[in-house]
């Protein structure tokens, strides 16, 4: 699924406009973004959480040349699935 398919999804399920379903999802998106790049954690009960992690430096290899390099560290995003969304994942098959 793309953006464009969950905004007419989104727009069905609550019975609005693909636009204003795209103004909404964008808004979210946005927030959270945000949220989680002041360094905040974003949790919602259910369906999952967002948050910075860090990463250490490391040792890597360049995959052209084999040589090694140092990977530095660095800040990523990570989301973990909450628990009903894990179970309505392992539920489907």
């Amino acid at each position: 699924m793309n953006k464009g398919e969950l905004v007419e999804l989104m727009a069905v399920k609550a019975e609005t406009t693909p636009k204003a379903a795209n103004a909404l999802l964008d808004a979210f998106l946005d927030c959270v973004t945000q949220a989680v790049a002041d360094g905040e954690k974003v949790t919602l009960v259910g369906f999952g959480s967002w948050e910075a992690r860090d990463r250490k430096a490391r040792e890597g290899r360049n995959p052209k040349t084999g040589d090694k390099m140092e990977i530095p560290a660095t800040t990523v995003p990570a989301f973990s699935a909450g628990k009903q969304f894990k179970e309505a994942v392992a539920g489907s098959k």
